[in-house]
């Protein structure tokens, strides 16, 4: 079940930070999001000289539709352009977190407990570093799992300190998908779309940049 948890003013900390060009992105784009009354999820910047950048974001009830993608998109289009933090042209993808999301807050853990999670640390934990299991809650510190390959003699629930979570997100099963589509988080989906809407993403894109592409330099 997806728990009710309480909502934060938007200033709760991410976890993981991005690096590089994403970074700088990152930096630009968290306050403009968090103006809007919106939380950045996560950055991500693809193809060669960074042809896309892939903005993940929601409100903080964890919601977020077409409306809302655009919104953050026009919002954030000329000062991504000002401030150039890519150079060249690329893609702007705003979109939801979909339900597959990674979990990137504190209070992502809380509101996930009972899901089935995956999680990959940067410090690995008794030898290894990716975990997989079901989703128990959080405490300040660490993330609660219990795993789905323990062995025998091993204990099955383990701890994992958020500061060594490298990433960490749901798994995609049925019972996220129905819980997600009663709590209204699939995009608005009607039942006859539910096949294509399984990821619950909803998504906005635009050109950014000042040389668009398949323009030469002076044009």
């Amino acid at each position: 079940m997806i728990e009710a948890v309480d909502q934060d003013d938007g200033t709760e900390p991410r976890l993981v930070g991005e690096q590089g060009a994403a970074a700088r992105v990152a930096a630009i784009a968290e306050p403009v999001i968090a103006g809007l009354g919106y939380r950045l999820v996560r950055v991500r910047v693809s193809g060669m000289g960074g042809g896309t950048v892939q903005i993940m974001a929601e409100r903080p009830d964890g919601s977020m539709a077409i409306e809302d993608c655009e919104a953050v998109s026009r919002a954030l289009s000329p000062v991504l352009d000002v401030q150039d933090p890519i150079e060249g042209a690329y893609r702007l993808e705003v979109s939801s977190p979909g339900i597959d999301r990674p979990l990137v807050r504190r209070s992502d853990f809380a509101r996930y407990a009972g899901h089935e999670v995956k999680v990959e640390m940067a410090v690995a934990r008794e030898g290894r570093r990716r975990f997989r299991g079901t989703l128990l809650g959080a405490d300040p510190e660490a993330a609660r799992i219990r795993l789905a390959d323990a062995g025998e003699g091993q204990e099955p629930e383990i701890r994992l300190a958020f500061e060594d979570i490298a990433e960490a997100k749901l798994v995609l099963t049925d019972a996220l998908i129905a819980e997600a589509l009663r709590a209204g988080k699939s995009g608005r989906a009607d039942d006859d779309e539910e096949a294509g809407a399984a990821r619950g993403n909803a998504h906005h894109g635009r050109p950014v940049g000042k040389r668009r592409r398949g323009q030469q330099k002076g044009d």
